[in-house]
């Protein structure tokens, strides 16, 4: 981050929200505030309390937060917020239709979010995250959770077990 060509060690010290309620980051080891930052949850998503990127706005990470064990409760909470607002991943609750037909598998769910309809290319857009939870990719590059296989309905899990 600064402009000999060396690269400043840089660490979060805290988020808050500015007056238009957009993300400020103060850092440790940076230039001042930086202004308009976005979080976004790196890979693997099984781990959900680690890797968490903090970027600027034009999307150029600044900091990638290893674990979330280190900040403080308000900045952690300003985290988790914009993760649960800013990453859209409907959890399935209940499978309604499935249809495997030319090669195009089409689902029709309940999800935490309402009904949904979607179509997946084939079983490599499903990812097990876990033996029980797994991401589901439509054709659309739209993602779907299911956070725990054995909390489904039977008729959910006969459709969904091919797939762990």
């Amino acid at each position: 981050m600064s402009g000999d060509g060396e690269d400043k060690q840089v660490t979060l010290k805290r988020l808050e929200r500015n007056a238009r309620g957009e993300l400020r980051a103060h850092l440790e080891g940076g230039d001042g505030p930086v202004e308009k930052v976005k979080i976004a949850r790196c890979f693997p998503w099984t781990l959900r309390d680690e890797y968490v990127s903090v970027r600027d706005s034009e999307g150029k990470e600044i900091v990638l937060l290893k674990t979330l064990d280190g900040v403080d409760a308000a900045t952690r909470e300003l985290i988790e917020q914009e993760l649960a607002e800013n990453v859209f991943v409907p959890q399935i609750r209940r499978i309604v239709k499935y249809e495997d037909e030319f090669g195009v598998i089409s689902i029709a769910a309940e999800t935490d979010r309402g009904e949904v309809k979607f179509q997946m290319r084939n079983r490599q857009d499903v990812r097990a995250l876990t033996p029980t939870r797994a991401i589901f990719r439509d054709v659309d590059g739209n993602l779907y959770e299911v956070p725990d296989f054995n909390a489904l309905d039977r008729n959910s899990q006969k459709y969904i077990e091919q797939f762990f």
